[in-house]
């Protein structure tokens, strides 16, 4: 959007200055400057309007037990690619143990995202010993976002109240591969 404003401003600008240095003719300059102004204004008003993304915060240790209890990166993806059916960008947030719990060692970001098809930057693991409920809690304060879990959070209600607030925790299940979300658009 930035890029074509500019466009627009410097070929406007060059037309003005044609006109300045060789009068109100039809001269190459002017005329390419016009040309350019045009396409600018184009691409302004063309340009698809790049809408903010629609986050929301997906509580990824007590998500990847939602089918039958087996904690598993699968369950985690299949909601995640539920949400994303839905238009959400979710970020997911782990606790430290996640790698032991699926697997035989230690799991960061990179591996965690790689499993659920997200960028890196939209999955996070709590450093070891810091639960990940407040962090995600405070994540999900700074992107607007709801979160997706079955927890209820009583342990962190006073420093955030929002969870007590009617739609803000989505509830969910994975039953026969098919995610259910108690998601309220």
């Amino acid at each position: 959007m930035v890029v074509p404003f500019v466009l627009l401003i410097l070929s406007l600008g060059a037309a003005v200055a044609s006109v300045f240095l060789w009068g109100p003719v039809a001269s190459a300059p002017l005329l390419l400057a016009l040309i350019c102004a045009v396409g600018a204004l184009f691409l302004l008003v063309l340009a698809p309007r790049r809408s903010r993304p629609r986050w929301i915060v997906v509580d990824g240790s007590n998500v990847m037990h939602w089918n039958d209890e087996t904690p598993a990166l699968e369950t985690v993806g299949r909601v995640v690619e539920a949400l994303q059916g839905r238009g959400y960008a979710p970020v997911v947030w782990f606790d430290a143990n996640v790698g032991y719990r699926v697997g035989q060692r230690y799991m960061g970001p990179r591996p965690l995202a790689n499993a659920l098809g997200l960028p890196e930057r939209q999955v996070f693991v709590a450093p070891k010993g810091t639960p990940a409920d407040p962090l995600l809690l405070r994540g999900s304060d700074r992107l607007k976002a709801r979160v997706v879990t079955n927890d209820r959070f009583r342990d962190w209600v006073e420093d955030h109240p929002q969870v007590q607030e009617p739609g803000f925790l989505v509830r969910g299940h994975v039953r026969g591969g098919a995610v259910r979300l108690e998601l309220a658009e």
